[in-house]
């Protein structure tokens, strides 16, 4: 069985002010559960040169894949690439080829702000996929992405085939009791199924239900046994 880890570093003090609400970590959450990818970590760090290359070192190793949220421009605070090159030890360099597409593109605008972004950590590769007009830099298990949302969105959405893992199954429960009144049963449940995925998710203004309930598991056998399970149990209890 195929299992992918994944976390997600978003960049910018833009965000942790509370001036721009990210998006962009929730939009690839849902991404990346769909392909089966198991999202360990969001963290949130300023548009700061040692703390960017200091979640780098503490996240890299941990994950099979890592993707950066942000600080990717031409301005004085879009230091992500030099935070990522630093983290991973590495330089920062300058590449010919989005120096040639930057050049190409901006012409008599062309200034040094611009050919900041055509520097890149030392050995990262390119990654033109679809249409994309500019590529994602990938370095090591690392890929860099614009904190842009329409950006960031056609930027994964053209790349995201290859991250595909083996899928999670789901089976949800809309129950009318309390958590207080179900929480035996679904300590019971996890007792029975310790390897279970299992959420509980209240919803205080709804008629239609007061809980619902996720099971998952990339054992789609092993899911549907603990869906039974529970079932019964509330069944019982709650007459469902």
């Amino acid at each position: 069985m195929r299992n992918t880890t994944a976390a997600i570093i978003v960049i910018g003090n833009e965000i942790l002010s509370g001036k721009v609400v990210d998006t962009n970590a929730a939009f690839l959450s849902r991404e990346l559960r769909q392909l089966g990818v198991a999202l360990r970590r969001i963290l949130v760090i300023p548009d700061e040169l040692d703390v960017i290359a200091a979640a780098v070192r503490e996240l890299q190793p941990a994950h099979d894949v890592i993707f950066t949220s942000g600080g990717v421009g031409p301005t004085h605070d879009d230091v992500t690439i030099a935070g990522v090159a630093q983290g991973l030890g590495r330089q920062v360099v300058r590449h010919p080829v989005l120096e040639e597409k930057i050049r190409e593109f901006s012409g008599a605008r062309i200034n040094p702000a611009r050919l900041k972004m055509a520097d890149v950590p030392e050995g990262a590769q390119l990654i033109f996929e679809g249409e994309l007009a500019f590529p994602v830099l990938q370095v090591e298990n690392i890929y860099i992405l614009p904190g842009i949302p329409d950006l960031f969105r056609d930027k994964f959405l053209a790349m995201r085939a290859p991250f595909a893992a083996d899928p999670f199954f789901l089976r949800v429960i809309y129950t009318r009791a309390t958590e207080s009144a179900i929480a035996e049963h679904l300590n019971a449940t996890l007792s029975a199924f310790p390897e279970l995925q299992l959420g509980s998710y209240p919803k205080l203004d709804d008629s239609d239900y007061r809980v619902r309930l996720t099971l998952e598991s990339k054992d789609q056998s092993y899911v549907n046994r603990a869906f039974e399970h529970l079932l019964a149990q509330l069944s019982v209890g709650f007459g469902l």
